[in-house]
């Protein structure tokens, strides 16, 4: 299983939200190109970017420091975050990132992300983020009826490299990661599948892990606060 430190941009600062409330952001610091250097160093495979004000704004709003994290690393880096137009698409897998997910842009225009997984191969990733298993959308201030296990087979045959499902009650609260349902929604799918929000600690990798069916897990808060150390994580998983 791929753990992928989260770097999440709020007006060009490192920032952690709790339950995506925008108004209830800590900032854990202002140079994010330097803390994608220290993941990077520390042997992280990916990084894991959310460009947080362009959830909102419908594009792309800290551009520059998403550019600078990619120059200042050689590991491969998804990003989601106000991508809603193959134009988008395209500037950002020419600059270098590995993979581009679309959340949003999932549910309101569907065919986006079958063109643009056409056309981009193994670089298009879904985000499904979640309240109570139904999809918010807009920087989850928006909720729709549609369940992520709905939303999740309308793709699977559109050739994505990755579902990252995030429990957004869990992101940033520190309480640990939806385990069951995260897993349930792997062995639903045949696309890999990538567990976001709430994880806490060592003993929440090891639990996604266990399940023998999750791909990846993001981890934001628990690594900037220092309760799970990174260096002895990378080495647990691939234990």
């Amino acid at each position: 299983m791929i753990l992928y430190p989260a770097i999440d941009l709020k007006d060009g600062k490192c920032v952690r939200l709790l339950k995506g409330d925008m108004a209830a952001a800590t900032v854990f610091g202002d140079d994010p190109a330097a803390q994608a250097r220290a993941f990077a160093e520390a042997g992280c495979e990916w990084l894991h970017i959310v460009d947080l004000n362009g959830a909102f704004a419908g594009r792309p709003v800290n551009a520059a420091a998403v550019e600078a994290i990619l120059d200042a690393i050689a590991i491969p880096c998804q990003l989601g975050g106000g991508i809603r137009t193959m134009a988008q698409i395209e500037a950002w897998l020419s600059k270098g990132l590995a993979r581009v997910i679309l959340g949003t842009a999932a549910v309101e225009d569907p065919t986006l992300v079958r063109e643009a997984a056409r056309a981009f191969p193994g670089r298009i990733a879904v985000g499904l983020d979640a309240r109570a298993g139904r999809v918010a959308t807009r920087g989850w201030a928006e909720e729709t009826e549609m369940t992520v296990e709905d939303l999740a087979r309308a793709f699977e045959d559109a050739g994505i490299a990755a579902l990252i499902h995030t429990d957004i009650d869990r992101d940033g609260a520190m309480g640990g990661p939806n385990v069951a349902a995260t897993a349930a929604l792997a062995r639903a799918v045949s696309v890999p599948v990538i567990a976001s929000g709430g994880v806490s600690s060592l003993a929440d990798l090891i639990a996604l892990r266990d399940t023998g069916v999750i791909a990846g897990a993001i981890a934001g808060r628990a690594l900037y606060e220092g309760a799970i150390d990174l260096a002895g994580a990378l080495a647990a998983l691939k234990a």
